[in-house]
C-alpha cells in the first residue's frame, strides 16, 4: 500500500522562543512574508504527494509547530481546508495552538475550515511559572482561550508542564485541578526537559537545578496521574490522558507502527520502503534506500535519514508499544525478555499483553532502552 495513514506539516514560526525550547522555529512576526511562502510550500508538496497516492488512506492530520496560530484566521484557515481537500478519509484535525494568538478569529476561522481538534500549549496557570518559562500569554488569557475552545464544541487537549521554576505541589495541583475544572477533554503532561542550545540550557546546563530534580519530576508525574485519574481521564500513553474517546488518534499512530509523511521544515516522517520512493519523488533531498530497509525514518531539519532493517523496526514497535498503557502483544517478545523486565519490576503479563508496570511508567528510559536493545 502507497497511503500513508497520517500527515504531520510543521509551520516553523513562534512570536518568541521560550527559554526551554528546541524545536525547529523561529521567532518573528504575524505580518511576515514567510509565513504565506512556506503555507505555500506545504500545499505544493502536499498536491505533490496526493498525486503520487500517499494521502489516499490518510486517516489523521496534525498542525505542529512553532505556532500555528501566528499564521491567523485566515492563513490558518486556508492550510486547514487545503489538508481536507486532499486527504478525503480524515476522521481527525489537529492544530497546536498558544493561547497569546488563538483569539476568536482564529478559532472559528479553524474550526470552520474543518479542523477536529485543537491542542493548546498552557504550561501552567501562574502567571509566575509561566514568566519563568518564558511564555507569552498571562493565566487568565489561557483560561479564557480554553474556555472559548470547550464552548466551541471542539475536541480540546491542553499541554502542561511540571518540574519548572517556581512550581510548588501547591501551585501544581492547582494547575491540574484548573485544567479540569475547565471542562477539556485530553491533558498531556510532561516534565520540563532542559535541552542544550536553549536558554535554559546555558542558564542550567551544568547545574541541573533542584526543581528539576529526577524524584521531583517523578512526583509531579504521579501527582498529575492521581488527579486526573481521579477526575475520570485514563493514561493511555506515558504523558497523555483522556477522557472516554477523546484519545489523540495521531499521536497514537506514532506509537502504533502507522506510516506518517512529515512535510516541513522541523518536520519527522516514518515510511515503509513503498512509500518512500514515492516520496522521493516530493522530497527530492531523500537518498535512496538501502538494501533491506523495513522502515526509513527522517527528518527534515538537517535532513537525517535513517533505515531500519526488520529486527531494528520489530525492536522500535515494542519498544513505542510500551509508551502505551496497554502494551504490547506479549507473544511478540522473547519470554527470556519478558521474565528480565519482569525481575526488574517494569513489566507485568496480563491476559496475554505485557504492559508496563507503575515503575516502567517513571523508569521509561530504563524500558525502552532494553527493548531497544534487541535490535
Amino acid at each position: 500500500m502507497t497511503s500513508v495513514g497520517a500527515l504531520y506539516l510543521h509551520i516553523p514560526f513562534c512570536r518568541r522562543k521560550c527559554h526551554y525550547c528546541d524545536f525547529a522555529s523561529v521567532a518573528t512576526s504575524a505580518d511576515d512574508e514567510r509565513l504565506r511562502l512556506h503555507v505555500e510550500q506545504l500545499m505544493a508538496q502536499m498536491e505533490a504527494a496526493a498525486d503520487e497516492g500517499l494521502l489516499g488512506e490518510c486517516k489523521t492530520a496534525y498542525i505542529g509547530g512553532g505556532t500555528p496560530t501566528l499564521l491567523g484566521a485566515n492563513l490558518l484557515a486556508e492550510l486547514i481546508a487545503y489538508v481536507r481537500r486532499t486527504c478525503h478519509q480524515l476522521c481527525e484535525l489537529s492544530f497546536e495552538a498558544n493561547p497569546d494568538s488563538l483569539c476568536e478569529g482564529v478559532l472559528d476561522s479553524a474550526l470552520g475550515a474543518g479542523a477536529t481538534r485543537i491542542s493548546i500549549g498552557v504550561q501552567s496557570f501562574y502567571d509566575e511559572e509561566l514568566e519563568a518559562l518564558g511564555r507569552l500569554h498571562t493565566a487568565e488569557v489561557a483560561r479564557r482561550c480554553v474556555r472559548n475552545a470547550v464552548m466551541s464544541g471542539a475536541s480540546v487537549s491542553v499541554d502542561l508542564m511540571c518540574a519548572i521554576p517556581r512550581q510548588t505541589d501547591e501551585s501544581w495541583q492547582r494547575t491540574l485541578d484548573e485544567a479540569v475544572g475547565l471542562g477539556v477533554g485530553h491533558v498531556s503532561v510532561y516534565p520540563l526537559a532542559i535541552e542544550e542550545g536553549t536558554a535554559f540550557g546555558v542558564r542550567y546546563g551544568q547545574r541541573p537545578p533542584a526543581w528539576n530534580d529526577e524524584d521531583v519530576q517523578a512526583d509531579r508525574m504521579e501527582q498529575a496521574q492521581d488527579t486526573l485519574v481521579a477526575a475520570g481521564f485514563a493514561r493511555y500513553e506515558v504523558a497523555s490522558y483522556a477522557r472516554p474517546d477523546m484519545d489523540c488518534k495521531h499521536n497514537q499512530a506514532y506509537w502504533t507502527g502507522v506510516p506518517y509523511l512529515g512535510l516541513g521544515v522541523g518536520a519527522a516522517g516514518m515510511l515503509l520502503s513503498e512509500q518512500y520512493d514515492a516520496a522521493r519523488r516530493v522530497l527530492t533531498w531523500l537518498p535512496k534506500t538501502q538494501p533491506n530497509a523495513a522502515r526509513i525514518r527522517y527528518e527534515t531539519k538537517g535532513r537525517e535519514v535513517e533505515f531500519l532493517k526488520t529486527r531494528e523496526a520489530w525492536a522500535e514497535d515494542l519498544m513505542l508499544g510500551m509508551r502505551m498503557s496497554q502494551g504490547v502483544d506479549a507473544s511478540l517478545v522473547p519470554p527470556n525478555v519478558i521474565e528480565s523486565l519482569e525481575g526488574r519490576g517494569l513489566v507485568q503479563v496480563e491476559c496475554g499483553r505485557m504492559v508496563p508496570t507503575h515503575d516502567g511508567w517513571l523508569l521509561g528510559n530504563e524500558l525502552y532502552g532494553a527493548l531497544w536493545d534487541l535490535a
